[in-house]
């Protein structure tokens, strides 16, 4: 196992090329489940998640070939509609075979995913969803196991206690494209990662309308064919290096970034007297002013403040000229984290779903454990700025979401590096 050790202190400057995003690569690549025919997903980050789910898909018989930034779903049939534990288990996004499976061969048995520990995560609403297009579901030994002589389309509400489900939106749409008739999803998710799997699915022949808003219609064909798709740049992996960017008083230039992916990120930034500025290329992130100013946030639905940089504006806000509050409405569990920065000389309490954080002069290193994939990244934000050396234990979580982060931020300034952990 591995671990990063990082001299914090240093300001960032240069270049850094935003991967193309996880989040919207995993359905995609699940949805190659839908034809037999060729497709071709080119950006593809380099990730741990994305060998899992070529994994998945090469057990359940797709003939798949995975190159640098891009994967072929070769032409042929597959026979198998089994996604095991032992693969399913290691991560959330594996849930996205359902759908397709379902609709392709009438039948899926797929394990209850696993992916990271940030509060509960039900499946509810994908079976909720599923079922309105007429599969029947049963839990079976740890599996969904799902099957329909045909699916209809259905008008079916997908919002939950917590709002809409990204990866249910897109089970059920992927699902909904050879169902037969109209399929509207209400409440659905409005996220990027969703539209940009409804431009594959519509390359590959699908009749989707409304994706980006709270309301899709999916009308029903007979076949999908193979297609080729750019994946969109990771949103959460630019906000992260954002937040790098301000919270060691560097100047970065975020090559590939979209800035409409990002506004309420950049809108608290700018709170906190960061300078976000367009550029030809992407985005240039640098303070505004020396001092960073306390901010509050409430994590929520896109196009709301996103859940997945809640551990990471925390850290800014550690070193932050006052008191700042961060609410998680998401997930309201996911503070694992905040022991793990109170290490490095932070002071965050929390009050309910609330995290309080009183702004320090300085953070000083420590030895760390990551909790999960975001809480990584808020760790070695935190590194980076912080005083002598940190040591970040179980960086597996940071490999399933972040492509080859230290190296990045090496050519950028940061004396980081990966060894063995003892």
């Amino acid at each position: 196992m591995d671990k990063l050790v990082i001299e914090g202190g240093l300001p960032l400057k240069g270049e850094v090329r935003i991967s193309g995003s996880k989040n919207a690569c995993l359905p995609i690549m699940s949805a190659c489940l839908l034809t037999d025919d060729k497709c071709m997903i080119d950006n593809i980050p380099q990730l741990k998640d994305v060998l899992t789910m070529s994994e998945i898909l090469s057990f359940l018989g797709v003939d798949m070939e995975l190159g640098e930034r891009a994967i072929v779903r070769k032409s042929g049939s597959y026979e198998n509609f089994t996604a095991p534990y032992d693969i399913v288990s290691t991560m959330r996004a594996s849930i996205c075979v359902l759908g397709p499976l379902l609709a392709k061969k009438k039948k899926a048995k797929v394990s209850f995913p696993g992916g990271c520990v940030i509060g509960p995560r039900p499946i509810d609403l994908h079976i909720k969803g599923l079922r309105a297009l007429g599969a029947e579901i049963k839990i079976e030994g740890g599996y969904i196991v799902a099957r329909a002589k045909k699916l209809q389309g259905a008008n079916i509400y997908l919002g939950g206690h917590f709002g809409s489900s990204v990866l249910a939106t897109a089970n059920v749409m992927m699902a909904a494209t050879l169902a037969r008739g109209e399929s509207v999803i209400h409440c659905a998710a409005c996220e990027p990662e969703i539209a940009d799997l409804a431009k594959f699915l519509i390359k590959m022949g699908a009749k989707i309308e409304g994706y980006s808003t709270p309301i899709i219609k999916i009308k029903g064909v007979r076949s999908l064919h193979g297609a080729r798709h750019r994946i969109m740049p990771d949103r959460i992996e630019t906000g992260t290096y954002m937040i790098a960017s301000c919270i060691t008083g560097g100047s970065l230039h975020l090559k590939g970034a979209e800035s409409s992916h990002l506004m309420a990120v950049i809108d608290v930034l700018r709170q906190a007297n960061c300078l976000i500025l367009k550029t030809e290329r992407g985005l240039l992130v640098k303070r505004a002013k020396r001092d960073l100013s306390p901010v509050s946030v409430s994590t929520l639905p896109y196009p709301g403040f996103p859940t997945d940089m809640q551990a990471q504006i925390m850290s800014l806000m550690c070193v932050a000229n006052g008191i700042s509050v961060v609410t998680e409405k998401i997930f309201p569990e996911r503070f694992i984290h905040i022991s793990e920065l109170n290490r490095m000389g932070s002071q965050i309490f929390l009050e309910g779903p609330s995290a309080v954080i009183s702004g320090v002069a300085k953070l000083s290193g420590a030895r760390v454990m990551a909790s999960d994939l975001r809480a990584s990244a808020a760790l070695v934000l935190a590194g980076l700025v912080a005083r002598g050396k940190t040591e970040v234990h179980r960086i597996y979580h940071l490999d399933r979401g972040y492509e080859c982060i230290e190296e990045k931020l090496s050519k950028v300034g940061a004396r980081i590096k990966r060894i063995k952990d003892d």
